[in-house]
């Protein structure tokens, strides 16, 4: 199980690049925006690309272990999502994401499965998506914030927006206000006790999109928590990529429940 979850972590769902990557630094004193401004903004940062090639070192570790392993992240923008997990260079395990599917296999126990985004929901306590899970890859805020409507604040060199919606979800987004990229995402479920937080930081600037450079997800539930680490090595857009993906002979199905 704790392989699963290895896999999953690194799908929410990870310095050779053709484009000339910059730090984003916070230079020039914060001025007050009102968040439709701070969300226009947001969306102003361009994400012109048809597919992401991704290699990172991962880490998960949880209450009872931790692993160490490296991670081959291929994007086909809005259609697709294909993980590899390798130690030692042998692929333990592979996942791929559509929008309507979740399907991985892992090598050491000899299983896989296939199903909905419902087990990844449980498990991080959130609702996710394809979409969501492509956008917390991406750096972008896990909603569309477009939609909803939010209270917004100043926390350092920061713009913090606050949903307000009403309900059992809390969503909190920080806001960079220096190039509007997303630092770091909370959604809390009060009744279940349940909180997903994903910190970014070492926010790279391409010609195609901004991406981050590591990413930390943290994940705190009544049954335990546990932390994802993602740093990521080397980063190429537009390349034309293969998504191949199939279940060894002699692997069982499992259920998730």
């Amino acid at each position: 199980m704790n392989k699963f979850l290895a896999v999953l972590a690194v799908v929410v769902l990870l310095f050779s690049c053709k484009s000339k990557a910059i730090v984003t630094e916070a230079t020039v004193p914060v001025t007050y925006l009102k968040s439709s401004k701070i969300i226009a903004n947001h969306y102003n940062n361009k994400t012109e690309f048809s597919t992401l090639y991704i290699k990172a070192n991962a880490k998960y570790s949880d209450d009872r272990s931790a692993q160490n392993v490296t991670a081959e992240i291929k994007i086909k923008k809005d259609e697709q999502i294909l993980v590899s997990i390798r130690f030692l260079g042998i692929t333990m395990a592979k996942a791929s994401i559509t929008p309507t599917s979740v399907r991985y296999y892992e090598k050491i126990k000899g299983t896989y499965f296939e199903g909905d985004f419902s087990a990844l929901s449980q498990w991080l306590g959130t609702d996710l998506d394809f979409k969501k899970i492509q956008n917390m890859l991406l750096g972008e805020a896990l909603d569309d914030l477009s939609k909803g409507k939010y209270k917004e604040s100043l926390v350092g060199q920061l713009y913090r927006l606050d949903d307000l919606s009403n309900g059992n979800t809390k969503k909190t987004f920080y806001i960079s206000a220096t190039d509007f990229s997303v630092q770091k995402q909370e959604i809390t479920q009060t009744a279940e006790d349940r909180m997903i937080q994903v910190n970014y930081s070492n926010i790279m600037k391409y010609k195609e999109t901004m991406l981050p450079g590591n990413l930390v997800i943290n994940t705190f539930q009544p049954k335990g928590k546990s932390e994802i680490e993602l740093e990521y090595n080397s980063v190429t857009f537009n390349e034309d990529l293969s998504f191949p993906y199939s279940v060894p002979n002699g692997y069982n199905r499992i259920i998730i429940k």
